[in-house]
């Protein structure tokens, strides 16, 4: 799903720059980083989930069969979720993770 681009209240930053010169030599770009937003923001849905069901990160890690300390890196951040991954920790929190195609506008 095509998504507007991210509005600002502020001057554009270093991020914006380094996504405009890296869009000079792939126009695609722009909507890999929106991707990314994306699935931050599913994440951060996911991880609400987790704190109203009193679930500690060690849980999820157990439930994913991986350590806390990797679930530390997911919710962080630190790493480039692939999608089973994501699928993963949406089951160990009791959520069933959907996909959904549409048209790319732009």
């Amino acid at each position: 799903m095509a998504t507007k681009p991210r509005t600002r209240k502020t001057a554009p930053d270093f991020l914006d720059e380094i996504i405009a010169e890296s869009a000079r030599t792939n126009p695609e770009f722009p909507r890999m980083v929106e991707a990314s937003y994306r699935r931050r923001r599913l994440l951060a849905r996911l991880v609400r989930i987790r704190e109203r069901r009193d679930l500690r990160q060690k849980d999820v890690a157990e439930r994913m069969g991986t350590s806390q300390a990797e679930v530390s890196r997911i919710e962080s951040g630190e790493v480039d979720l692939r999608s089973s991954t994501l699928e993963r920790y949406a089951l160990a929190v009791g959520q069933d993770l959907r996909y959904q195609l549409s048209p790319v506008r732009g």
